[in-house]
């Protein structure tokens, strides 16, 4: 059998699945590289990778998609890692930039910019003109929450406005792929995350920021019934942006 291309995403909110996965066998069963989130997403949509842990908004790009596994990149409630950063208090902001790496949380918001706090925004796309606000995701975001005179964690924003946990990523083929390869691939990152805090040795500091809190506290990474209805809310949400 051909080797199932896997993209993955180089977060450290990643790292515990990719520890699992190469740490078992599933390992020779794939070709496995390692994006940002929307370059992630683009190859499943391309068809340059068969699976990958894609942003959720990347599914209404998807003529056909299968969610596998039990995991996802989520939260139930502050998520530490998704967050717009303003000069301003949100009921002020006029102009907000977007993360050229990100689609979810770019969607995300947008939609709690019009639903939520009945906000609307001029999307600036021009890196010589200063935005009131902007979204930043990741890595990047780490150690700067003190840096901003306004930070909005998006993952709360969101719980805050639905009661309902969030998926910012799942793990999606664009093709059904065999029984057998999901169980080991499920069961492999099950192993990462049970054992999540494995990946922080080595990692490099930021002030005010936890990593074992992080891993084990903001992130949740089981794809629970909660999360898929949250993921349909959210997709719902979005198809009314445009």
């Amino acid at each position: 059998m051909n080797k199932i291309r896997v993209s993955a995403v180089s977060y450290t909110n990643t790292y515990p699945f990719l520890n699992g996965i190469r740490k078992s066998k599933v390992m020779d069963q794939i070709d496995l590289s390692v994006d940002y989130p929307s370059a992630c997403a683009q190859k499943v949509i391309d068809d340059e990778a068969d699976m990958g842990i894609i942003p959720t908004a990347a599914l209404l790009s998807l003529p056909e998609y299968y969610i596998n596994t039990d995991f996802c990149i989520g939260t139930e409630g502050a998520v530490d890692s998704v967050f717009i950063f303003s000069n301003k208090p949100i009921n002020e902001v006029k102009t907000l930039k977007l993360d050229k790496q990100s689609r979810t949380s770019n969607g995300l918001a947008r939609v709690l910019l019009k639903n939520y706090w009945k906000r609307d925004v001029q999307l600036i796309t021009d890196d010589g003109v200063e935005p009131d606000a902007y979204v930043l995701i990741g890595d990047r975001t780490f150690g700067k929450k003190n840096t901003v005179p306004y930070v909005y964690d998006l993952g709360k924003e969101w719980f805050d406005f639905t009661g309902l946990p969030f998926a910012f990523a799942l793990w999606v083929s664009n093709k059904k792929l065999p029984e057998s390869f999901v169980k080991d691939f499920n069961d492999a990152l099950a192993y990462g995350v049970a054992h999540a805090t494995d990946v922080i040795e080595g990692l490099p500091e930021f002030e005010g920021f936890d990593y074992t809190k992080y891993l084990t506290a903001h992130l949740d990474f089981h794809l629970t019934d909660k999360k898929r209805e949250a993921v349909q809310r959210y997709l719902g949400y979005l198809k009314d942006l445009d």
